[in-house]
């Protein structure tokens, strides 16, 4: 079986890293995988990169510029929706003609567009399509937060300053997507339940082939006692180390604002507690003075890019939070229950596949800092056991698991 997978980069953000490890998981059962992308940076022979430069930079900047003039020349939103207007022609590249599937990924910025979509449907080829957020669901917007347009027909975009009208740019996107769709033989495998369950709400995806597969996580790597202490950080071992890890703390759908309320509530309601504790942060922020105003001990790391390092972290800690108002499936969670900490974190997103309330977890109310602080010292009272945490996670995210239900689902698309 020869599978060609396509993301917009092999290494590059949250969607690249779990689709170089599906590449990987495949490729040890067996499966003769390749990766295409726009931008490589890794020196994996599987990966091939699909243009050069100065090609890619001209589809990315066309599409952006397209929005850039619909948000009147507004920057803010310019990131949160994609269009798909250009992209690279890639039906008649060898590796996808040769492929006996094609698995897309995060195919925006410029890999992929809906035209060039429309050539891969027409190779007759069966099509998986990987989602990692909302946008094969909506018109244009890759998180559609509290907007419901898209259980009807998007439009009035709240991300496009043209967006009191109708027949938008999320409006005519969402009908390309919708005849696309329905002349298709697409597979689509949101990576959450919570995900799957969006799909069944949008009109473009509640009548198409739906099947949740989550991400694959090297489960194995994360060990539940750190096998020393972690060098070049000052932290307090012997005290309860509550996690709190992402590119950006502060991007505003890390919901961080929540996080220091909560570590503020378990410091005012739970002081005996937050006396042996301490929080600490890792991943950049750009407004540092955010962190001044949390009142219990706290230390923030900066950026880590040492996969060890991060992991004798997790396994040194008793907690890993999130305060994320949305998330497709929280990697954080995942891999810090992996090496025995207690995930603590609101429910709206994939958190539920990954947190069994108040037996490897607390899931809080949302926006709720008092219910974060409750979880927080749930948490460290009944210290759920490591190993049963990290055993937790193994059956539902191993790398192992994962592969081998796609595996079966290109077996049964083949067979058809």
């Amino acid at each position: 079986m020869k599978v060609t997978l396509l993301n917009h980069s092999d290494t590059l953000g949250g969607a690249s890293v779990v689709t170089f490890r599906l590449m990987q998981a495949l490729q040890q059962q067996g499966v003769d995988v390749r990766l295409l992308v726009l931008m490589k940076s890794s020196d994996n022979e599987a990966v091939t990169q699909v243009c050069s430069r100065s090609r890619r930079n001209v589809a990315f900047l066309l599409e952006r510029l397209n929005i850039f003039l619909r948000n009147g020349f507004s920057k803010p939103n310019l990131f949160k929706v994609s269009t798909a207007s250009h992209g690279v022609s890639l039906a008649s590249h060898p590796l996808v003609k040769d492929a006996d599937v094609i698995v897309i990924n995060w195919i925006n910025q410029g890999m992929l567009s809906l035209a060039g979509l429309k050539d891969l449907i027409r190779l007759g080829k069966p099509i998986v399509w990987t989602m990692h957020d909302m946008w094969c669901l909506t018109g244009i917007c890759h998180h559609a937060l509290e907007c419901e347009r898209y259980k009807e027909e998007c439009g009035k975009c709240q991300f496009i300053k043209q967006g009191k009208e109708k027949n938008d740019l999320s409006h005519s996107t969402w009908v390309r997507k919708k005849n696309l769709y329905n002349s298709s033989n697409i597979h689509f495998v949101p990576v959450s339940t919570w995900l799957a369950g969006k799909c069944a709400e949008s009109t473009l995806l509640r009548n198409q082939h739906v099947e949740v597969i989550h991400n694959a996580f090297p489960i194995e790597f994360y060990k539940t006692k750190p096998t020393s202490p972690i060098q070049g950080f000052d932290i307090d071992y012997d005290k309860n180390l509550i996690l709190m890890g992402a590119a950006r703390l502060d991007d505003p759908i890390k919901g961080f604002e929540y996080a220091v309320e909560a570590l503020n509530e378990f410091h005012k309601n739970y002081p005996q507690l937050a006396e042996k504790s301490e929080a600490v942060f890792f991943g950049d922020i750009r407004d540092a003075s955010l962190l001044e105003n949390i009142k219990m001990s706290y230390r923030h790391l900066g950026r880590i890019n040492d996969p060890k390092a991060i992991r004798q972290l997790y396994a040194s800690a008793q907690v890993v939070i999130s305060t994320s108002l949305y998330e497709t499936l929280p990697g954080t969670l995942i891999e810090g229950q992996a090496a025995g900490c207690v995930p603590v974190s609101f429910g709206k997103g994939g958190q539920a596949d990954i947190i069994d309330h108040k037996e490897t977890g607390f899931i809080a109310e949302y926006k709720s800092p008092q219910s974060i602080a409750e979880g927080i010292a749930w948490a460290i009272e009944t210290s759920p056991d490591r190993e049963m945490l990290h055993n937790s996670v193994k059956e539902k995210f191993a790398a192992d698991v994962i592969a081998k239900k796609y595996i079966d689902l290109f077996n049964r698309l083949l067979q058809k």
